[in-house]
């Protein structure tokens, strides 16, 4: 029976170092060399406090900066636990809606959306991504077509010639990588930290 046993034993132990410790290291020490800023969480600092991260979204609500698109997140509810309320990017619960297209409580949300930017004032066309949120909710980029739908009011709100506003939106833009992989996007983080330096 020991001999039956030794072979599994050891077999245990080796997969165990091999893909518990090895493994993880060695990825661990390849994102650090190939990419430490995605690998560390895209994290951003401002006079020595982090503020915030390049790859997860925030909920702007002041209409001094640019919002990001809708966010599908939720919470617990403090007065039941038991039940959920919306958390707009909340990062320990990332997901999607999971509505389908029929969902009346989709329709809803999106007509909610729309009706709120127009509202505002924020926003005079509607970009796709001003009413829909991203399969995870945490989506941290905006299309230039609803950041620059936005800039009127920005800079209606700072004060700011449109112009100027304008071009710091352009300047932000982030192309297809290669020219061809992805979209044209803009980082709502990184464009709202740009702002907030604009004179």
């Amino acid at each position: 029976m020991l001999s039956q046993l030794r072979p599994a034993i050891v077999m245990i132990v080796l997969f165990t170092a091999l893909m518990g410790l090895a493994y993880p290291l060695a990825i661990t020490g390849v994102a650090q060399l190939l990419m430490a800023d995605k690998a560390n969480g895209g994290l951003i600092e401002r006079d020595g406090r982090i503020i915030g991260s390049r790859l997860i979204g925030q909920n702007f609500t002041s209409d001094r900066y640019f919002h990001g698109r809708p966010s599908a997140t939720t919470g617990p509810d403090p007065a039941d636990s038991s039940k959920t309320i919306d958390a707009p990017y909340n990062a320990s619960n990332s997901m999607g809606s999971n509505l389908g297209p029929t969902s009346k409580k989709l329709v809803d949300r999106v007509n909610a959306a729309i009706e709120a930017e127009f509202a505002a004032g924020r926003i005079d066309i509607v970009a796709a991504d001003a009413a829909t949120t991203s399969a995870s909710g945490l989506d941290p980029h905006i299309s230039p077509q609803f950041a620059l739908a936005q800039a009127p009011a920005v800079a209606k709100a700072r004060n700011l010639p449109e112009r100027k506003v304008r071009a710091l939106v352009e300047a932000q833009i982030e192309e297809r990588f290669a020219g061809v992989v992805g979209e044209p996007r803009v980082n709502v983080l990184g464009l709202n930290m740009a702002l907030d330096e604009l004179k």
